[in-house]
């Protein structure tokens, strides 16, 4: 009778350690699985990739895209959006320029986030390239014209979800590398 009570307790421990090892995989695991689900999805505002735009006939409404821009508090930069608002054709790529100055006295290094408003757009909104989750780092008193390349996925009118949609909001948020 010991045996087989030695047995299970062997039997426990190898499961329980075959479950703690299969959940330390699954927390490693989570962010990227969370992140292609966002992509796919456009869950929570999250722009879709694309490598290159459709065009378009000119059979859609005009969108209007505006710009924002924010950083975080221990980052010593400037950081710009585009002044101005366009009207982008559904289907139609579109290049705009950010703008960041470092202003601190040192070599500093940031890195980007971005989302649209309103969270249903994150399903219609193609970005084809952007400076987003690349490090950056500016010399002192150093300011460079960062790129984004995008376009609005005709399907902006099919879809019920964003046939009335009429604005979108394409911010970004530089946050510090070093921190």
């Amino acid at each position: 009778m010991t045996i087989s009570l030695s047995k299970k307790n062997n039997n426990a421990l190898l499961w329980a350690f075959l479950i703690v090892i299969f959940m330390l995989g699954l927390s490693f695991a989570s962010v990227p699985l969370y992140d292609l689900f966002c992509r796919v999805t456009g869950y929570a505002g999250t722009v879709q990739r694309a490598s290159i735009a459709p065009g378009s006939n000119g059979q859609y409404n005009n969108v209007q895209i505006r710009f924002d821009s924010n950083i975080s508090s221990e980052l010593n930069w400037e950081f710009k959006a585009p002044k101005k608002e366009i009207l982008v054709q559904p289907g139609v790529q579109e290049i705009i320029y950010y703008t960041a100055k470092n202003l601190s006295n040192k070599p500093t290094t940031g890195t980007a986030v971005y989302n649209v408003s309103p969270p249903k757009a994150g399903s219609v909104f193609m970005k084809v390239d952007c400076f987003c989750f690349i490090e950056q780092t500016l010399q002192p008193g150093e300011e460079v014209k960062m790129p984004v390349s995008f376009y609005v996925d005709p399907s902006i009118s099919e879809d019920e979800n964003t046939k009335n949609l009429k604005e979108i909001t394409l911010s970004y948020t530089f946050f510090s590398a070093d921190t």
